[in-house]
């Protein structure tokens, strides 16, 4: 089928970047097969099916590099004892009994009420970790289901950790793996870890065998926390980046999250593997476990992209975060203006594609058809020279109209027309009371 999306403000991206008034991207299956006027595109594809873009800005799908569907259910839930005063105690009083209290419906919902809110914030690929050892083999089944049916693409795992068993995930991980295999455009496998000190040298030899054969990448947290590092330097002697880039579970198919607590011989080290870092600046404020050094991440050339840790499906704020988060830090109003920006629409992109094989973040001839169309009339000019302004002050609080991914309309008119929200939204508080329930008895 062949789709006009028409009349809209279409922002390219991509190394050349255009910004197109009265703009037309057509889409035919997948692909999309001609960005340009949209008078000119009519006449070339009369027999299209037309979706009005008058009013809204067509911009590429945005990516989260780093999330968590399973923290669904803790929304709203009264925390039982006292208050965590460190990360750790949130990672033991939260965090790891909301894992082990998931049975296989709440894992199914948990994965469905985000990813309906990544098609309201035009979030049409998510690299997801998981986490539920009360019910783990199979879970990643769950999970491919409800991104399949939002029809999202998304990289799943499943966290592996030596906390609640020796190599607890090993199996399923490497199950999953071996039925997605390369991947079909929409569903990938990395291997997930924990973190450094959750696991052990003889899981994460294991973990990095199955990788390794696999020709995937290993999914970890790294150095989050003080504590990791501190872990790290008294058990094996070394920081967290020495101790992974030893057992090989560096590279350029893997993610890095966090690395809050790195100093400069590791951030070498992740440099030269061309392993790639993940910010998520409101989850790190959140914990308030500090600030991830990105300008020197970033100057080193290292692919920094950004995520949400499962705080929320929404991009632009997450973007929008770190711009201010990063000029707080700094003292210096003139940072982040441009590298904000760029993990989102850029670096995620470039993870992206090394994880599926396919190159998004771009409206092109060619290119996968994944679009965010957006309700938004510019106060000022905008064209390719102040774009960036327009994004960080404007779009942040634009809502997502319609959104995109393969080619499939996935929302049209703020209405999700992939999955059934009410029922699930329903469904979901039926069961989280009990689920709440089961974690206060752990």
């Amino acid at each position: 089928m062949t789709t006009r999306f028409e009349n809209g403000i279409v922002v390219t991206l991509g190394k050349n970047n255009r910004v197109l008034w009265n703009g037309s991207v057509v889409t035919e299956g997948e692909k999309i097969v001609a960005v340009g006027n949209a008078a000119e595109l009519k006449q070339r594809f009369p027999n299209a099916d037309s979706v009005d873009c008058t009013g809204k800005i067509v911009l590429p799908g945005f990516i989260c590099t780093h999330h968590h569907f399973y923290s669904t259910m803790a929304r709203g839930m009264a925390i039982p004892g006292e208050p965590a005063s460190n990360f750790v105690e949130i990672l033991e009083r939260l965090w790891w009994k909301v894992d082990r209290a998931l049975l296989d419906e709440d894992i199914l919902l948990s994965a469905q009420i985000p990813l309906i809110e990544c098609l309201r914030n035009g979030t049409t690929t998510v690299i997801d970790h998981h986490a539920s050892p009360g019910m783990r083999d199979g879970s990643l089944d769950l999970i491919e289901k409800a991104v399949r049916e939002a029809g999202i693409r998304g990289s799943l795992c499943y966290e592996v950790s030596d906390r609640n068993v020796l190599g607890g995930g090993v199996e399923e991980n490497a199950r999953f793996i071996r039925k997605v295999g390369k991947g079909d455009g929409q569903i990938a496998a990395m291997m997930g870890l924990h973190a450094s000190f959750t696991i052990s040298d003889e899981t994460l030899e294991k973990c990095v065998g199955i990788a390794k054969d696999a020709g995937v990448g290993c999914h970890v947290h790294v150095a989050e926390d003080l504590a990791d590092r501190e872990d790290s330097l008294k058990k094996y002697g070394m920081p967290v980046v020495h101790r992974l880039d030893k057992m090989g579970a560096s590279g350029e198919k893997c993610l890095f999250i966090h690395c809050v607590h790195i100093d400069e011989s590791e951030m070498d080290i992740i440099a030269a593997t061309k392993t790639a870092v993940v910010h998520n600046p409101e989850s790190n404020m959140n914990n308030a476990v500090g600030v991830t050094r990105l300008f020197d991440l970033l100057k080193r050339n290292i692919l920094v992209g950004l995520g949400t840790d499962g705080m929320s499906s929404d991009m632009l704020a997450q973007m929008r975060c770190a711009y201010l988060l990063h000029r707080l830090a700094n003292h210096d109003p003139r940072v982040a203006f441009m590298e904000a920006p760029k993990l989102l629409l850029e670096n995620n992109a470039d993870i992206v594609e090394r994880q599926f094989g396919i190159r998004l973040g771009e409206l092109a001839k060619g290119r996968p058809a994944d679009m965010a169309i957006l309700d938004y009339q510019p106060p000022t000019v905008l064209d390719e020279n102040n774009f960036l302004g327009h994004l960080i002050f404007g779009l942040v609080d634009a809502t997502v109209d319609t959104t995109v991914c393969r080619g499939q309309i996935l929302m049209q008119g703020k209405k999700i027309l992939s999955m059934d929200e009410e029922r699930i939204a329903a469904r979901s508080r039926e069961l989280a009371p009990k689920m709440w329930k089961r974690l206060a008895e752990l």
